[in-house]
């Protein structure tokens, strides 16, 4: 659906010249979600602007459903980016205009009949959840509902493709929720390839299907959420998951131990979740274990556990049971 090609973006000319992003290749699948996750100055907003071309890229190829964006003239690109939905992080709703002509935008652009208008905003507002709104203004509005009218709109042109940039950041963490749930639901109910760039991890967790962790203008780390999330590979992204952890996980790495003791991080996922898997275990091989830190929360549908134990015994023993959990098919992997 979506393919960058050795995309590269400067800003500046000559001594001033600032590199964004640097021959960067990136595919989306049609229908998935997929998230880019960075720090500030990654890139992230310029990788999403440049998807529809409102950032042009240096050099490079940008590919929409089959479209090279870059080959295309005004008018052309003015056609294909109807396909493509955008929201941004704070909301770019006209303020001198109602929810419903806020929706109707888009469409009275495109010279869309007034009664085809009215048919498609009525069914976008029920979508959203703003029926009672629609003839409020955006400063009369709270910033989960801008975002749903902001949602609405982008949905108005019927697109096949939504942009979301940084599209939860100003939101507080009960109305993220409710947003990302309503992408969602609106990833499932029209098949819609959502893109949708943060800072937060729990935003790439709680959605997405694929991340990409861009870093100094390049990806670093793609893949499935579950296998990124559970297995960081690069330091960049190893950060952003101890960085959620907290804490208590950072504690868990400093406990006391000894030659006579392991120091063990567990990942369980989906049923396996729920299995006393360590505990059959322990009794089995004789070895005893604390528990110094645990986790258990979902990816997207996906439930998963993470512990950080210290095993403790015989040193033939711990390993004995550090090789049965594996066979039972959970992720060993020893810290010390």
């Amino acid at each position: 659906m979506i393919e960058l090609k050795q995309v590269t973006k400067k800003y500046g000319k000559g001594l001033q010249t600032t590199e964004a992003l640097s021959r960067l290749d990136l595919t989306v699948q049609k229908g998935e979600i997929f998230g880019v996750i960075g720090h500030s100055g990654a890139g992230k907003s310029t990788l999403i602007r440049c998807m529809n071309l409102l950032e042009r890229p240096t050099s490079g190829e940008v590919w929409v459903d089959g479209v090279d964006l870059t080959k295309l003239n005004k008018q052309q690109l003015q056609n294909q980016r109807r396909k493509i939905g955008m929201i941004f992080q704070h909301f770019n709703l006209l303020s001198s205009a109602s929810v419903y002509d806020n929706i109707a935008f888009p469409l009275r652009l495109a010279h869309v009949d007034k009664t085809q208008i009215a048919a498609k905003v009525n069914e976008l507002l029920q979508l959203v959840g703003l029926e009672a709104h629609r003839d409020k203004y955006p400063a009369q509005l709270s910033g989960g509902q801008k975002q749903r009218v902001g949602i609405a709109r982008a949905l108005a042109s019927d697109p096949q493709v939504l942009l979301c940039d940084e599209a939860t950041s100003a939101l507080d963490p009960q109305t993220t929720d409710s947003i990302l749930k309503l992408l969602l639901d609106i990833n499932r109910k029209f098949h819609l390839t959502i893109v949708l760039i943060t800072h937060e991890m729990q935003v790439i967790q709680s959605i997405c299907d694929r991340v990409a962790v861009i870093h100094q203008g390049g990806i670093v780390e793609e893949g499935a959420v579950t296998e990124v999330f559970l297995k960081p590979q690069h330091p960049v992204t190893r950060e952003f998951i101890l960085g959620q952890a907290g804490e208590s996980a950072q504690l868990a790495l400093q406990a006391p131990h000894d030659g006579s003791s392991r120091l063990c991080k567990l990942t369980f996922l989906g049923e396996k979740t729920y299995d006393s898997i360590l505990s059959r275990t322990a009794r089995e091989t004789g070895v005893d274990f604390a528990i110094l830190q645990g986790t258990i929360s979902k990816i997207k549908d996906i439930p998963y556990g993470q512990l950080i134990i210290r095993l403790e015994g015989d040193a033939g023993q711990m390993e004995k049971t550090i090789q049965k959990v594996k066979a039972e098919g959970l992720d060993v992997e020893v810290l010390d």
